[in-house]
């Protein structure tokens, strides 16, 4: 879990920049036009999936944080992956008369009915990191590059491998490596642009032989682990150990830190060594994989810093109870179905052995104790 202290470092800018925006009034927003102080402290729900992720329970507890500091009533709930549970928790917030939603759906499909209800009493709805598919009432969506935090996840599998250096330049290595492949979760949205920037970096390397996959599963839908559950990724890894015949593995491409974790222990009771373990790629810099990071087991991960993304979302929120229209810098990317959501799109940033001190201890994202 990130430290007392990263969420309060959060908070100082929240109001300044609130201000310094700039941002234009429209009407055309569900919550524009509202009168002014007619919002002060509103009441807003916060929908969470899971507390079985401490990326989760970073991203409610810095949303609830930065909303309360600039006087919002929270209702923040964890809904531990079940969807129903989900669809009550938004519905129960809706009835007590909550004015805006920020939701991070369990799966981005089940939504659509509970949000007509809130459409009907006009409250605005943020999807917050997983887009909300299927509904024309879901009105802004942040979240970051998920096609590029693909790319950096199999850039950071080819520079593991030595195909790529630290520049991203080739370096001649012509392999060929082994490696296999995992998708995160079909139900979310998300986990198809990870997938889609990572194989797109691949192909080249994949078609010329430098990389060969000993199982042949290279489909998404033979990736895919379903609600990114490490158990899963866990039992998948050993299945592939077998299939491979023993072919010794050079490299993992793994979405996420949870996945991450599961593949490594199937390695190692598979038989590989500390110096024989593969090049293994993450995703959220979870304080589990850091350490494995800094052990020399995972390679890399995926820093996403959730108190920038928690902070956009407030400012959407906080945009929409003064009657404004939230920033966007993105109006065409995130279709989900039946209109493109406007979005913000943060960035991300590779992390290694070599840059995890600066990255995330320098920055202030988690003392050095907690990942040495």
């Amino acid at each position: 879990m990130i430290a007392r202290t990263t969420v309060k470092k959060t908070l100082t800018g929240v109001t300044a920049l609130t201000l310094a925006l700039g941002l234009t009034a429209c009407g055309g927003s569900r919550g524009a036009g509202a009168e002014e102080g007619s919002n002060e402290g509103a009441r807003i729900g916060v929908a969470m999936p899971t507390q079985q992720s401490e990326r989760w329970i970073a991203d409610g507890e810095n949303v609830k944080a930065q909303l309360e500091e600039l006087g919002y009533e929270v209702d923040l709930q964890y809904a531990n992956d079940d969807i129903p549970t989900q669809i009550s928790q938004i519905e129960n917030m809706i009835n007590g008369g909550a004015k805006a939603l920020v939701i991070a759906s369990i799966d981005g499909t089940t939504l659509t009915s509970v949000l007509d209800t809130a459409e009907t009493q006009e409250i605005p709805v943020i999807a917050y990191d997983r887009l909300i598919n299927e509904s024309d009432t879901v009105d802004y969506y942040t979240t970051f590059d998920n096609y590029e935090v693909g790319v950096q996840q199999g850039t950071s599998l080819l520079t593991g491998l030595g195909v790529l250096d630290e520049n991203g330049e080739p370096t001649g290595e012509k392999g060929p490596f082994n490696v296999e492949l995992f998708a995160g979760s079909p139900d979310d949205n998300n986990a198809t642009f990870f997938w889609n920037g990572a194989m797109d970096t691949l192909k080249p390397y994949l078609d010329d032989g430098t990389l060969n996959v000993p199982s042949g599963q290279t489909e998404f839908e033979q990736a895919a682990i379903l609600r990114w559950l490490p158990d899963t990724a866990q039992d998948r890894m050993e299945d592939l150990i077998t299939v491979g015949g023993g072919d010794q593995l050079d490299g993992v491409l793994s979405p996420y830190d949870g996945l991450s974790i599961g593949i490594i222990s199937a390695l190692r009771s598979g038989g590989y060594s500390q110096d024989e373990l593969p090049v293994v790629t993450g995703q959220d810099a979870e304080i589990g994989s850091v350490k494995s990071i800094v052990n020399d087991e995972q390679y890399s991960t995926i820093f996403k810093d959730v108190r920038e993304l928690g902070e956009r979302a407030v400012l959407m929120v906080d945009s929409l109870m003064q009657g404004e229209e939230p920033e966007v810098n993105d109006e065409e990317t995130y279709d989900n179905g039946v209109k493109v959501v406007p979005a913000y799109l943060l960035e991300s940033q590779i992390v290694t052995k070599d840059n995890y001190q600066e990255a995330l201890v320098d920055s202030g994202y988690y003392e050095a104790s907690e990942v040495e």
